[in-house]
């Protein structure tokens, strides 16, 4: 049996492009559902965590904070996307053309306004998921 090798690149760049897809797939869920289905963040978490242990990263401290890394990664964009959305959609743009149109004091109105406390302890229990699951 070959032995064990640790590759954090290759994990990293396996997180970082899981961090991008699973921001698509929860923009979709947020638009097939009408909400910001922020449980999607614990998705988020377990694919990173998923990722970056088929990637070779040893367990510890330094997969952890990578995994919360990941996962903020994440939050951030399918945020951004989910803001970014409703607002093409009242403009009659696509989602990928309101994305980079959206300026930050409106994305961050629009999701101030659009996160309540339940989608932020959800947010925060995602986070908490890949710092303890990823050690």
């Amino acid at each position: 049996m070959p032995s064990f090798r640790s590759r954090p690149m290759t994990a990293l760049a396996l997180a970082l492009a899981g961090s991008i897809g699973i921001a698509a797939a929860w923009i979709l869920v947020a638009q097939v559902t009408g909400r910001q289905s922020s449980w999607m963040a614990v998705v988020a978490a377990v694919d990173a965590l998923l990722l970056l242990r088929m990637g070779g990263h040893r367990p510890g401290i330094a997969r952890a904070a990578w995994a919360v890394l990941a996962t903020l990664v994440a939050i951030a964009l399918a945020n951004w996307g989910i803001a970014a959305d409703q607002v093409g959609r009242m403009l009659g743009l696509a989602t990928w053309s309101s994305i980079i149109r959206l300026g930050p004091e409106h994305g961050w109105l629009l999701l101030g306004m659009a996160n309540d406390a339940v989608d932020l302890a959800w947010l925060a229990a995602g986070l908490v998921v890949a710092a303890a699951w990823g050690r």
